[in-house]
C-alpha cells in the first residue's frame, strides 16, 4: 500500500530573472512502513520537499496524497488538523517549548488538538525513549540527545501517518547520533511507522530501506538499500 504519493510537485520562488525552482516536477511514492532517506547537497530542495509533504509549505503546482488524503485540497482549518494528526515533525534543533516539561512537550500535539492524552501512551513513549526519570524536567535540564528524544516522542505520540525528520542528528555528537537513529529504526519496526529522513550522513542513509537523491530540485537517484 502506498501511504505517500507525490505527483509532479513544483515549488517556485520569485519571478522573471529572480525565479528559483526549489522543486521541479518531483514524483515518487512511499509504501507504508518504509524508512526512506532523502539526501543531496545544500539548497537542492530537500527541506522544501519535506515541508510541503507535511503541509507546512504549499506547492506552486502538483499534488501530495498522505494515506489517501489529497493534502492541499483541504481548507485551512482541515489542513491544520491534518498537520497535527497525520504528520510528526522532527527538527535538527528540537523545537521544544522551554516552559513545558518533558511530558507536556510530548503531549503538546494532542493538547493543542483539544484532546486528553492517554496516560498509558505517555508512559509507553517515556519508556521507549529512556526518559522515565526525566518526565518533569524542563528542556534546559536535558542534554542535546535527551531533548531530541523528547522531540521524537512528541512526533510519535499521536501515531501519525508519516514521520518527517529534517537532519535529526545534525546537532548531535556521533554517540548521540547513533542512539537517535537506533530509536528511529526501533520505532519504525515497532509501529510500522513510515519515515522520511533528510540527512547528510551516509552512514545514517544506509540504515534506511531506501535512498532518494535530490539535486537542483529534481530526483537524481532512487534506490533500495542492499544489506
Amino acid at each position: 500500500m502506498e501511504l505517500l504519493e507525490i505527483q509532479n510537485l513544483c515549488k517556485t520562488y520569485g519571478s522573471g530573472e529572480n525565479e528559483v525552482k526549489a522543486l521541479d516536477n518531483v514524483s515518487f511514492t512511499v509504501p507504508k512502513g518504509q524508512m526512506t532517506a532523502i539526501v543531496g547537497p545544500s539548497g537542492s530542495g530537500k527541506s522544501t520537499l519535506l515541508h510541503i509533504i507535511g503541509g507546512v509549505d504549499k506547492p506552486t503546482s502538483g499534488k501530495v496524497f498522505v494515506d489517501g488524503c489529497d493534502v492541499f485540497a483541504q481548507n485551512e482549518k482541515n489542513l491544520a488538523v491534518f498537520r497535527r494528526r497525520q504528520v510528526g515533525l522532527i527538527y535538527q534543533f528540537y523545537n521544544l517549548i522551554p516552559v513545558l516539561d518533558v511530558e507536556e512537550n510530548i503531549t503538546l500535539p494532542l493538547t493543542m488538538d483539544g484532546r486528553k492524552p492517554d496516560k498509558q501512551r505517555v508512559t509507553e513513549m517515556l519508556e521507549l525513549m529512556g526518559l522515565e526519570k526525566r518526565a518533569k524536567h524542563l528542556p534546559s535540564q536535558l542534554s542535546g540527545g535527551q531533548q531530541q528524544r523528547v522531540s521524537i516522542a512528541r512526533a510519535l505520540f499521536t501515531a501519525p501517518a508519516v514521520i518527517l525528520a529534517d537532519e535529526p542528528t545534525g546537532n548531535l555528537d556521533s554517540k548521540n547520533s547513533r542512539e537517535i537513529i537506533k530509536l528511529l529504526k526501533q520505532s519504525n519496526k515497532l509501529y510500522e511507522q513510515t519515515m522520511l529522513i533528510i540527512t547528510h550522513d551516509e552512514k545514517i542513509a544506509l540504515q534506511c530501506d531506501r535512498i532518494i537523491t535530490v539535486e537542483d530540485g529534481r530526483i537524481a537517484g532512487d534506490e533500495a538499500v542492499r544489506r
